[in-house]
């Protein structure tokens, strides 16, 4: 054996071709941002009621323990103490909600200082309705000259289980 031509094999450097890739990502990015769906989601701050710890508080003379009672056939409002002050019932299966909203108006005029309300329901009223309910007791409308101004009503809202109606 001579020495003749040695063959070496010159090994390149393999380049990974990604040309088709970066084609299929551009054409797909802008189409799939394009059939995204954004939610838009409203959150309320509620408090959960606290438990009850069994001492009974001393009561103001005017102390105002506003509760809203949601039921099958209309909305209770009343004291916690002072008892009922105005029920509202459904007409043809629907609330009366803008009737609260005055009603509640009216108690906001009377205490100005409260903003805490609890709204209770009964298990088989719907999300929606509770909703409604709350915005209603929340926040309404007050005419003020020529505008009408949103104001806050009884902000800090409570929720909880309607106690059950003594047969």
């Amino acid at each position: 054996m001579s020495h003749s031509r040695i063959r070496r094999l010159h090994k390149r450097p393999v380049q990974v071709e990604i040309t088709a890739f970066l084609n299929l990502i551009v054409v797909l990015v802008p189409f799939l941002l394009s059939t995204a769906v954004f939610t838009r989601l409203a959150v309320l701050d509620l408090t959960l009621p606290a438990q009850s710890s069994g001492v009974l508080e001393k009561l103001k003379e005017n102390d105002l323990k506003l509760e809203v009672v949601v039921r099958q056939d209309g909305i209770e409002v009343g004291d916690r103490i002072g008892g009922l002050i105005q029920r509202i019932p459904t007409t043809e299966g629907a609330y009366d909600v803008k009737a609260l909203s005055l009603l509640m108006t009216q108690i906001k005029e009377r205490f100005p200082d409260k903003s805490d309300v609890t709204v209770l329901a009964e298990p088989s009223i719907s999300y929606d309705v509770l909703v409604h309910v709350m915005d209603a007791v929340r926040s309404g409308r007050q005419v003020q000259g020529a505008t009408i101004a949103h104001v806050d009503l009884f902000p800090e809202i409570s929720v909880g289980d309607a106690p059950i109606r003594a047969p």
